[in-house]
């Protein structure tokens, strides 16, 4: 079995599991975003073993930080702030002393991952187009990485950041945002949601982020000394491989709505 083809089989199953869960909301979404963050946070830690991360303090943590992003944003945050203290109590409670490297990568986990996944939640209990803000993000994201990819693959002269991620080109960049702009524009036309100038804001700002969260955990990959955050997507590679680029989007995107008032 090709790559191409294990990632066009991967997709086509899970394509329309996830579009539906995120068009069911509520709890459904939650239970999907906390399969897929203990899975990611499994991927991270196995990465930096290491750095011996508080296993049961991140898993806790993060999913403290999913199931109060039901409840509201503030909720979320004092789920994610329950990671530190339980860092602390569970090393104490191993009879070892907390290093700064095992307490940072643990709160990293919940942080990067627990956060990211909540504010696509938080986006989907919006009280007005939650379901269609979503997926909106989820298809402007999706527009960015295709385009991108191909545009790279043709066009691609000039290197993004290439000791990081030399796949990525300024080339592909721009045909990203091409692609992602237009996206929440038609999306909320005629919605009476956002202005038009919000609306293209917004498709910027995920242009922007998408890519920024892909060269984030590539610059962690690198760091470790990895190619791939795992292989349960098989061609796809891991879990944090799919997620990168939401686990920024979606922050950006619900505090940008927040801030035109929309949240």
């Amino acid at each position: 079995m090709t790559a191409l083809v294990s990632r066009v089989l991967v997709a086509a199953v899970l394509l329309p599991v996830v579009l539906l869960l995120i068009w069911a909301g509520g709890w459904w979404l939650v239970g999907l975003a906390v399969v897929a963050a203990m899975v990611a946070l499994h991927e991270l830690y196995v990465m930096t073993r290491d750095l011996r991360p508080v296993l049961l303090a991140g898993y806790a943590g993060t999913l403290a930080t999913l199931v109060g992003a039901a409840w509201g944003p503030e909720w979320a945050l004092a789920g994610f702030f329950s990671t530190l203290p339980l860092a602390f109590l569970f090393k104490a409670a191993a009879g070892a002393i907390p290093t700064v490297a095992s307490v940072s990568v643990t709160v990293l986990g919940a942080a990067w991952i627990g956060l990211g996944l909540a504010h696509l939640v938080l986006l989907r209990e919006l009280p007005e187009h939650g379901f269609l803000t979503l997926l909106t993000v989820v298809l402007a994201v999706f527009a960015s990485d295709t385009m991108a990819f191909a545009a790279g693959r043709v066009l691609g002269r000039h290197k993004m950041a290439p000791q990081t991620s030399p796949g990525k080109t300024w080339e592909g960049f721009a045909a990203g945002t091409i692609a992602a702009v237009p996206v929440p524009f038609f999306a909320f036309y005629g919605e009476d949601f956002l202005t038009v100038p919000e609306s293209l804001a917004l498709g910027a700002v995920i242009a922007v982020t998408g890519p920024v969260g892909d060269l984030f955990e590539s610059a962690l990959k690198r760091d470790v000394g990895v190619k791939d955050s795992g292989r349960i997507l098989l061609g796809h590679g891991g879990m944090l491989d799919r997620l990168d680029a939401f686990l920024f989007t979606g922050v950006a995107a619900y505090y940008l709505l927040t801030a035109f008032g929309a949240a």
